[in-house]
């Protein structure tokens, strides 16, 4: 299929949903509700030294949202269209254990960082990219 053709293809609205689902993951995942004590204890990340970042809050959601977007849109056209949603599941958790979880793995192991960051990391990887996949699958 040309480039075109794959352009038509995708949903434009499933990967803006996609990408936003990854905040929706995020904001559990990294809350008090499942991983964010330990992350930032891992971190050694405060209250406080979370409130004086560098970086300020907009830009971070911002540069967050579009790599989303990013990621979304390049997992469309991967997935094609005649993806459906247990294809999107499947391609989901092959791109975050099989891509991004062995990259996240080599930098662990060369930074000598820590494991079980790397594990929250890839958790949240895992169930995003399986939600990504399995949005933009399903809504065709």
């Amino acid at each position: 299929m040309e480039l075109v053709g794959l352009l038509d293809a995708i949903n434009y609205l499933a990967v803006v949903i996609a990408a936003l689902s990854t905040f929706l993951i995020g904001g559990i995942w990294y809350s008090g509700i499942l991983f964010g004590r330990k992350w930032m204890e891992l971190n050694d990340f405060t209250e406080d030294s979370l409130k004086k970042r560098a970086v300020p809050m907009p830009v971070i959601f911002g540069g967050s949202f579009i790599a989303s977007l990013f990621a979304a849109f390049s997992l469309s056209l991967f997935l094609g269209s005649a993806a459906n949603l247990w294809f999107g599941l499947f391609a989901g958790f092959m791109i975050a254990v099989f891509w991004i979880s062995t990259s996240r793995l080599i930098t662990v192991l060369f930074e000598q960082q820590k494991f079980s960051l790397f594990l929250i990391h890839a958790g949240y990887d895992l169930v995003s990219y399986m939600a990504m996949g399995a949005i933009i699958g399903a809504w065709r």
